[in-house]
């Protein structure tokens, strides 16, 4: 729907334009956001300032739990194709020189031994921002996502009942008004968005600086050799910084310590000075090095106070900062957009209640808030290139630098929000790595058969809420879904787990769904679009379709 209007500012004719949701922001997380939105058939326009997608080798590590939303997006083997080049490197190296065998491993596998097939069908891939944000914006603009990129927003005003947005044309200077119930901030660290409504920010703030070199070198893949590291950290006193391969043979980038709280200016990072800091930390003074390009970026702990105001949305950056360190930030902004998307889904489409919204904020800043800590920990024990962490940061923890990676990256649970049966004084993450089906955690992964066709259950969750129930002693709750999701309009998935005739999946190697699912025989476990489990059942109920429609009319916060 359009209609002609006139501004006063500039007397010109322009359209407005009406959209359920429009995405400030064109990077990872509003490519995300648009994929998303369009996968559950959700209009949306986007607007980005820069013409195009990144092209700088950026923001490479993808960790297993993006890894499973995209693969049940439908893109991740689009993905692990363009990151086919950096399909051997796991490790990170720190070491004083490149030359010869100094240093030692960190770690040298991601996943060493494949033990996390058990928890998940996916695993971490390395594709850097300027390869996956492409992928992408093929598929978000193949399922109708409207991208417009060179448009810049001008300004926005939001009321009880949308959101109106002027954006500009960078092209051709038009101007165009946006309508839009919602609006998604995804408009970096430094959101406009954000400062115009006023949204405080907690953390230390600002932790290090460093300035991205990225070069040409055909010698030193000879002085790297066989080690495929992800990032070698070089930790020469006088020329410390960390190397990232590209493309493992001429193309690299370095990350040189940055110091401008002690007056020290871009314009000092000749190319002269680049070349020589890269010779002096990798050990080879006559190293052929070609500097390509230079980005400065600063690290920062910061998490917005609260992440809605009305009908706007923070997403990614706009919402936290995070020290790069562990790939972090870029992993929960892209799950930020998907918490997201399928609540707006909910509520645009009528199934779900306005209040749905809030849960957003309620679930996902307390993530950002304990994964940022965590990121910078892990800074302080990577000795990450210019960073002097203040006292205490990073300290504690014990247990060397992987510990309890896989608890932040796939364990972290929800004790607030859209859940049912949860603790709410529960640690978002827990010590340890326990996805055994409880209120508020990811679902559990779980390899069965549906239709003679090998799947993970976790490929089961993203456009309905799922309800799994047991075939080999039934009682009564496929049933109840069936009906409810007729009367309710709710979309509900069924499925009967286990080995009978009338089961829809059955597991393999014989796993006990109910012992994976934390429930007893007869129990049911209802999971959301998300994949994280809303509520459980752990034992049969007398009157299931009373107990399961009392779970979905709390939890869509419907009327």
């Amino acid at each position: 729907m359009t209609r002609r209007t006139e501004r006063p500012d500039d007397q010109t004719d322009h359209t407005i334009h009406h959209v359920p949701v429009l995405i400030v922001g064109g990077s990872l997380v509003g490519l995300s956001t648009s994929l998303f939105l369009s996968r559950l058939g959700v209009r949306h326009t986007l607007v980005e300032r820069h013409t195009g997608t990144s092209i700088h080798p950026r923001g490479r590590g993808n960790n297993v739990r993006t890894m499973e939303l995209f693969r049940t997006a439908g893109v991740e083997p689009a993905i692990r194709e363009a990151a086919a080049t950096l399909d051997d490197n796991h490790g990170i190296l720190q070491t004083p020189t490149l030359v010869g065998d100094a240093g030692e491993w960190l770690f040298k596998e991601i996943d060493a031994g494949g033990a996390l097939a058990r928890f998940s069908p996916s695993s971490w891939c390395l594709c850097s921002q300027n390869d996956l944000e492409p992928v992408l914006l093929e598929h978000a603009e193949r399922l109708g996502g409207d991208l417009r990129y060179g448009t810049e927003l001008l300004s926005f005003d939001s009321d009880s009942s949308g959101v109106t947005a002027v954006v500009k044309s960078r092209e051709t200077g038009e101007h165009t008004t946006i309508r839009a119930d919602y609006l998604v901030a995804a408009d970096g660290p430094r959101s406009p968005v954000r400062e115009q409504l006023g949204i405080a920010q907690s953390g230390p703030g600002d932790l290090f600086s460093n300035v991205s070199i990225t070069f040409r070198s055909r010698r030193l893949a000879d002085v790297v050799g066989d080690r495929r590291f992800i990032v070698c950290y070089l930790t020469n006193p006088e020329a410390d910084g960390a190397l990232l391969p590209v493309d493992n043979q001429e193309n690299w980038v370095f990350h040189a310590p940055w110091h401008p709280e002690q007056g020290e200016t871009l314009e000092e990072f000749t190319d002269e000075r680049c070349v020589e800091h890269i010779r002096r930390a990798i050990g080879v003074a006559d190293l052929d090095v070609q500097v390509t390009g230079k980005a400065p970026w600063n690290a920062a702990e910061r998490v917005a106070r609260s992440y809605r105001e009305g009908r706007v949305f923070l997403a990614g950056d706009s919402a936290h900062e995070m020290s790069p360190t562990g790939a972090f930030g870029s992993n929960t902004g892209i799950q930020d957009a998907h918490n997201l998307a399928w609540k707006l889904a909910a509520v645009l489409d009528g199934w779900a209640g306005e209040a749905l919204l809030d849960s957003y904020d309620a679930e996902r800043r307390p993530v950002a808030e304990a994964t940022s800590a965590r990121a910078s920990a892990r800074s302080v024990e990577h000795s990450h290139p210019g960073f002097a962490p203040p006292p205490g940061m990073g300290g504690g923890g014990g247990g060397g630098p992987q510990r309890g990676i896989l608890s932040v990256v796939l364990g972290y649970r929800y004790p607030r929000g859209a859940v049912l049966g949860t603790d709410p004084d529960a640690p978002v993450v827990p010590e340890r790595l326990d996805l055994s089906g409880e209120p508020g955690s990811r679902a559990p992964h779980l390899a069965v058969r549906h239709r003679g066709e090998p799947i993970s259950t976790l490929d089961l969750y993203e456009r309905s809420f799922v309800l799994l129930s047991d075939a080999d002693h039934p009682s009564g709750w496929h049933e109840a879904a069936v009906r409810l999701a007729a009367s309710m309009s709710v979309p509900l998935t069924s499925y009967r787990v286990g080995s009978t005739a009338d089961a829809e999946l059955t597991p393999e190697g014989g796993t006990d769904w109910a012992v994976a699912h934390g429930t007893q025989p007869g129990g049911a476990v209802l999971v959301r679009p998300d994949g994280f489990v809303a509520w459980r059942a752990a034992a049969p109920e007398p009157d299931a379709e009373s107990a399961l429609r009392h779970a979905l009319t709390t939890l869509l916060a419907a009327v």
